[in-house]
């Protein structure tokens, strides 16, 4: 029978400390060797080492030196950390996926920590994800307002509610009479009011509903709407609906929907597990849309 092939254990600062002590103690190299899992030699090479420098062996660090990240990959990793806001593992495999461009999971974290993007994790037995746009890990990060009809023993009335996006908690609500920017107003300052001794709340949620936001426009972007008013003198972020349909249904790629070869946002995913018939019928319906529109020109 061939020999066994011995378990390779390397030096570490721990075992360094532990074979000076126990030399110290008058134990043998042979029993050191042994006790650690470590070969003589390497036993012998930090006794001596401490016997003529009263220092423990420093271990050298071996492998080549990190290259840092060209100008052209850092700034390709940063517009695509702004546009998806996902961790380094996530970010790794889109970059390659839609650029075709590699750059480490190790690399890029770096370039997060660097920019204030990330946080060191001492034990790293958890990953941080940066925090995610419109999907929020802490409470009062943003809320949600938006309008509701009920009908009670045939009265009408109009149900607003002020709703944590992380915890799906209501912060403050009330029935009224009328979709008005006051009442969103009044609820927004409630919750305002009685959670604002905690933290502020930095952005607001809601649709492009006229109590919240005014459609028409000047040539600068600008309108008169109270409530936006109100958010930009607090510092509160505006944030329409339709804004976040759209990243989160075509921009974000969704972990859960990747296969081996292809990342996939929801609305790919949407219209690919679509049925084969439904797909069929799609295009002569598709045709004659267009075909009505280029009629119409």
């Amino acid at each position: 029978m061939g020999k066994k092939n011995k378990v390779v254990v390397k030096l570490t600062d721990k075992k360094i400390r532990y074979i000076i002590r126990a030399k110290k103690r008058g134990e043998s190299t042979k029993k050191i060797a042994q006790d650690m899992k470590l070969s003589p030699s390497s036993v012998k090479r930090v006794w001596m080492h401490w016997t003529k420098t009263k220092m423990p062996l420093i271990i050298k660090k071996f492998g080549r030196k990190k290259k840092p990240l060209d100008e052209e990959s850092v700034k390709l990793m940063l517009e695509v950390h702004k546009e998806q806001n996902l961790g380094t593992r996530r970010l790794e495999r889109i970059i390659d996926f839609t650029h075709g461009k590699h750059i480490s999971h190790n690399a890029i974290h770096e370039e997060l920590l660097s920019h204030g993007l990330a946080n060191v994790n001492r034990n790293k037995s958890k990953r941080r994800k940066p925090r995610i746009r419109f999907e929020h890990k802490h409470s009062l990060t943003m809320v949600h307002l938006d309008w509701h009809t009920s009908n009670h023993d045939g009265k009408k009335a109009y149900v607003c509610a002020v709703i944590d996006d992380s915890s799906r908690c209501i912060l403050a609500g009330g029935e009224f009479d009328a979709e008005t920017t006051d009442n969103a107003l009044q609820l927004l300052k409630e919750a305002m009011c009685e959670f604002g001794w905690l933290t502020s709340i930095r952005q607001v949620l809601t649709d492009r509903g006229t109590q919240f936001y005014a459609n028409k426009r000047d040539k600068n972007g600008d309108a008169d709407s109270r409530f936006e008013d109100f958010l930009e003198e607090n510092k509160i972020k505006h944030i329409n609906f339709d804004n976040f349909v759209n990243w989160h249904n075509t921009v974000r790629f969704h972990e859960s929907l990747d296969i081996e070869w292809y990342l996939q946002t929801r609305d790919i995913a949407f219209w690919s597990r679509l049925p084969e018939g439904c797909k069929l019928g799609m295009f002569p319906n598709r045709m004659e849309t267009e075909l009505n529109d280029f009629g119409r020109m």
